[in-house]
């Protein structure tokens, strides 16, 4: 059973605003849950309509019907759990391999970025402030478990990008050819734009080099900036 003022509480989530009032967000799904279980994250309430395969330990599980979770979820089918997590304290990023993006403005491409990180094994984002909330429900979806393994800081990236010591990539459609450039093993920061303007002027200028990829064919405008992502991030990272 859940009360309507859970029900208030959980779908206010949905909005950004609400998430950093009550420095809690949302996770959906069963493979998202257990993931977030084998996290450090908190878990403040965990929602499910069976019990699944899951070492839950000393957390408290609610049980509700299937019409309650879909109440709740922001899912077009909500898939058997929902969990009510703690968004953790901010930290420096400042050093390492850093995947820096400017103005993402769509979540899916934000999380399937982060997924991409998590597999090339870049475990710091440093994200602009209007770049779209990591918490938001989608890019949570999107995700598929990766933010759980990564520090996401949001910053002035110009602010940010002035403290960097070391080399700050940046890509462009008529930058250098990635496959001719000498790529440091660590401590880079790699840059990615907005999906429809690319990487704004007044970071632009913070950049020591320009990189693109190169375009074997001749009608295509530019890459999805998650398909850039999986490109660049395969050549520095291997």
């Amino acid at each position: 059973m859940i009360t309507r003022s859970q029900i208030k509480f959980i779908k206010s989530l949905s909005l950004k605003k609400n998430r950093y009032l009550h420095k809690c967000f949302i996770v959906e799904g069963e493979k998202n849950i257990l993931e977030l279980i084998n996290s450090e994250y908190e878990i403040l309430h965990l929602y499910l309509t069976e019990a699944i395969d899951i070492n839950t330990g000393s957390l408290q599980v609610n049980f509700i019907s299937k019409n309650e979770l879909a109440r709740i979820s922001c899912l077009t089918s909500p898939n058997k759990a929902l969990a009510v997590v703690k968004i953790p304290a901010l930290k420096d990023l400042s050093t390492g391999s850093v995947l820096v993006l400017d103005s993402i403005s769509d979540p899916g491409n934000l999380g399937t970025i982060i997924r991409l990180c998590d597999w090339f094994g870049v475990k710091k984002v440093v994200c602009s402030e209007d770049t779209v909330d990591v918490y938001n429900p989608k890019v949570v979806q999107a995700s598929m478990g990766s933010i759980f393994r990564l520090d996401v800081l949001y910053s002035d990236l110009e602010k940010y990008l002035k403290e960097v010591e070391g080399p700050v990539f940046g890509s462009f459609i008529n930058g250098e050819d990635i496959k001719k450039l000498n790529i440091p093993s660590s401590d880079f920061h790699l840059i990615l734009g907005n999906e429809s303007s690319g990487i704004s002027k007044k970071i632009e200028k913070l950049i020591t080099n320009r990189i693109s990829i190169t375009n074997k064919g001749s009608r295509a405008e530019s890459l999805n900036v998650a398909t850039a992502a999986a490109i660049l991030l395969y050549e520095f990272c291997n």
